[in-house]
């Protein structure tokens, strides 16, 4: 503690003021008033050094303290109700230590999503992948019939296509995620949007004999992005055709109201099971009734996409009676 310059600075400045003051006091007064001078500098003295060693003793656990957060331990708690700025200095870095504890928290749960997603990815990707190598090995053979050919050489641009949309989600999803994309603010026509998000998917529906039923307010609109919120319909409506079989049902109900406008899509398929409602808009979640092409992805970015625009979806289900989605856009409030 003596050698620190702070410290021999106000030793200096003390012993400076006790010498004039014994000096001054034994010149003009008398020196028993010089001895008491003396022994009031003494006891002056004694007392700064020890409150500044107990100080110096606080700040070293604070040190410690600092180091201990600094390795990665987030739980000891140096707070104190007491007066002083040791003790704001202490709650103050009480404060900051939750604070990297949350922060330390969401980065773990951060870094096991993105460890998670990358074992899905790579998995998703090696299956089409090997069959592709398969397929390719099998297509150097020249005495190959030219029926098979054709078949192999079809089923590896499927794949390709699968493997495409599967890396073009991705990336929609994590430029999402990162918040990257500015969703536009622009009146949707909800029916002009439907008609949008269901022209892919018809030939798909007349295969299977699917009936589609469209009804609501022609005039309904709301404020968000055309280009996406249609990305997001077609992921769900996709849904619907997959899990519905031939001969089914699908209905689109769309209204605008003075809170929001909503659109309610239903289907009288296979339905989803109950233990997987909670989980349907988590990324590569595949529920009992999922069909082997599914990489579960579809429902999670339509979720993203609507609850980036200010709306909520909302699901209910029940196996073997079909499924309801009820999307609601919210009015902005100025």
């Amino acid at each position: 503690m003596l050698r620190n310059r702070e410290v021999q600075i106000l030793l200096m400045f003390l012993f400076f003021i006790s010498i004039i003051g014994i000096a001054i006091s034994a010149i003009f007064i008398s020196f028993l008033a010089a001895g008491i001078v003396f022994t009031v500098s003494f006891l002056l003295i004694s007392c700064t050094l020890i409150f500044t060693k107990w100080r110096y003793k606080e700040i070293e656990k604070l040190s410690g303290y600092l180091q201990q957060i600094a390795s990665g331990d987030f739980h000891l708690d140096v707070r104190d109700n007491n007066e002083g700025e040791l003790s704001i200095l202490k709650n103050n870095i009480y404060k900051v230590t939750k604070m990297l504890s949350s922060h330390s928290d969401v980065l773990q749960e951060d870094k096991a999503k993105l460890t998670n997603a990358i074992s899905d990815i790579s998995h998703q990707l090696k299956t089409p992948l090997t069959s592709m190598m398969v397929m390719a090995d099998l297509l150097r053979d020249k005495h190959l019939d030219e029926n098979k050919r054709l078949e192999f050489t079809r089923n590896i641009q499927i794949q390709l296509k699968r493997m495409e949309w599967l890396v073009s989600s991705l990336l929609k999803l994590s430029k999402i995620d990162a918040g990257t994309i500015v969703f536009k603010k622009e009146k949707v026509l909800v029916r002009s949007l439907i008609q949008n998000a269901v022209e892919p998917l018809l030939v798909p529906m007349d295969i299977k004999m699917q009936q589609l039923d469209v009804t609501g307010n022609p005039d309904a609109v709301f404020l968000g992005d055309y280009h996406w919120t249609t990305e997001a319909l077609v992921n769900i409506l996709k849904n619907c055709v997959e899990h519905t079989g031939e001969g089914g049902k699908i209905s689109v109900q769309f209204s605008e109201n003075a809170l929001y406008t909503e659109i309610i899509i239903s289907d009288n398929g296979k339905g989803i099971a109950k233990e997987d409602l909670p989980y349907i808009f988590k990324r590569f979640y595949k529920g009992k009734n999922a069909s082997e092409e599914s990489v579960g992805i579809g429902l999670a970015m339509a979720h993203s996409i609507i609850t980036s625009q200010n709306g909520d979806i909302e699901v209910k289900s029940q196996t073997g009676a079909g499924t309801i989605f009820h999307i609601k856009f919210y009015k902005q409030v100025v």
